[in-house]
């Protein structure tokens, strides 16, 4: 069995501890060695709402690329994602990368854009794995954070799975929330 290096990006702003505890617990049942960043919180970007929840998940996978959206997809809609008359987001998982793969791949675009614009997915990245390289830029996730210019208010936030702490205290106290 050959297995592919993903990694999703997992946000919430609805109910956002049982939403993201709900995706993580479905990944965990057909993805293999699953890694958490830190969990960050931010202001909502481009809609109105409140805070969001957002971390990176890093894993391997057997499947296909498009099998993998495609339940990924399934479990957003499990947890409300599609529902009517929803407001906010209750659970967002987005293929970030899958393996090397670089290009349009029958519409989805590898790697995800958002990668290199939104914080909220750079930093947790450059936490959970700061030598891996960015597949377009040949250059590592720390080096993409720390040279990035990204002015999004974010901070480390709490969250507990399956009894673990995902946010180290040191974390926590480097960048405390907002007053």
């Amino acid at each position: 069995m050959s297995l592919t290096r993903i990694y999703l990006g997992l946000g919430s702003n609805i109910e956002r501890e049982r939403n993201l505890t709900a995706g993580l617990d479905a990944l965990a049942v057909f993805l293999h060695d699953l890694r958490c960043s830190p969990v960050f919180e931010s202001l909502p970007v481009g809609i109105r709402s409140g805070n969001f929840f957002n971390f990176v998940v890093e894993a391997k996978t057997d499947l296909p690329l498009h099998e993998l959206d495609r339940r990924l997809k399934d479990i957003e809609a499990d947890n409300g994602r599609y529902a009517p008359g929803r407001k906010g987001l209750p659970l967002d998982i987005d293929v970030l990368l899958y393996g090397d793969r670089v290009g349009n791949f029958d519409g989805l675009v590898l790697p995800r854009a958002e990668v290199l614009k939104n914080a909220f997915v750079l930093w947790p990245l450059s936490i959970l794995a700061p030598d891996t390289l960015h597949p377009g830029e040949e250059r590592s996730f720390a080096d993409l954070w720390e040279s990035s210019a990204i002015q999004q208010a974010l901070w480390p936030a709490s969250f507990r799975w399956r009894g673990v702490e995902l946010t180290p205290v040191t974390l926590l106290q480097a960048y405390p929330a907002p007053a």
